[in-house]
């Protein structure tokens, strides 16, 4: 099947997926289509939404750039030819910017030429799909350059703790062995003020966090004990049940004081905000309450 201005590809409903052939994503990952083409972008829209991605759109260059500083996605296809700044443009916009240099990029576009592609190489492109397209390959190119990434991701670019396959080797570990016990900090909201304050005032909130989560495992706690980066906004202690009390109480007690102060003078102590207000939420899991069967139990009972 390939694909061309007018063409439209007709997807019926989702539960057809097996049917067509269609590989469904386990986790829901975002991409990003930047195509000024309206038949082109709704066709990849209906055809990726089946396959299990959630899919953002963008039909110029500024609109791409201001949608990944307001939501990372997970990967981006981006044509070349833009009404207002080019492909190249939103590339090296995305490639200067720490949040978003590490994220893959699929070049679209009828050029063929060997500069044309060296040009996009050297922005950092990951694949580079000239029209017209096999969209089954470039299904297999988005599959590949996402597997890459997620295999790839070994810490956290902002609190350098350890974070994806290495927060599953770690977990997959108490699954067979006893007298661990779990704590998973979570920062209820960090949405509402990444939207008030920035990724950078986000980003000093987390690095706040990390170090506190730190400082306070290494007063009470073990040293063999483990912090990761359990997701964006969640953290993960691996440490012994004869600890977890004492260390459960210290990291919430220095978190709930420290709250307010992440927000600017102005806004601290706000009471009609309450319910968007950066919260602390803290679960704790211990081995007695398993066994486990596997790490998506495991999980599951962590996250309550």
């Amino acid at each position: 099947m390939h694909v061309h201005g007018g063409y439209h590809l007709r997807i019926h409903h989702p539960e057809d997926s097996h049917r067509l052939g269609v590989e469904v994503a386990e986790v829901k990952q975002t991409v990003l289509i930047v195509e000024d083409d309206l038949d082109v972008a709704d066709m990849l829209n209906a055809y990726f939404r089946v396959q299990g991605y959630e899919i953002l759109t963008a039909a110029w260059g500024e609109e791409a750039v201001s949608l990944c500083q307001k939501k990372l996605p997970d990967l981006v296809i981006l044509d070349i030819r833009l009404p207002d700044i080019d492909g190249y443009e939103v590339a090296r916009r995305l490639r200067n910017d720490r949040h978003s240099r590490a994220i893959p990029i699929i070049f679209l576009t009828d050029k063929r030429n060997r500069q044309d592609r060296l040009q996009g190489l050297e922005l950092g492109a990951d694949d580079y799909v000239t029209k017209p397209f096999d969209i089954q390959e470039l299904r297999l190119r988005v599959r590949n350059s996402l597997r890459r990434t997620s295999q790839g991701t070994l810490s956290n670019p902002v609190t350098n703790l350890p974070e994806g396959v290495l927060i599953d080797e770690k977990l997959s570990d108490c699954l067979h062995s006893s007298g661990w016990a779990l704590l998973l900090v979570s920062l209820v909201n960090m949405e509402y003020f990444r939207e008030s304050y920035g990724f950078v005032a986000s980003d000093d909130v987390l690095r706040a966090v990390s170090l506190m989560i730190h400082n306070a495992v290494r007063e009470v706690g073990n040293p063999t004990d483990f912090i990761g980066q359990y997701s964006p906004t969640e953290l993960v202690v691996v440490t012994q049940p004869a600890v977890l009390a004492e260390l459960k109480t210290r990291i919430g007690n220095r978190l709930e004081q420290t709250l307010d102060f992440f927000y600017p003078l102005k806004d601290r102590g706000q009471k009609e905000y309450k319910g968007q207000r950066l919260v602390v939420r803290i679960r704790e899991l211990q081995a007695e309450k398993g066994p486990f069967t596997s790490l998506k139990a495991l999980k599951a009972a962590l996250e309550g």
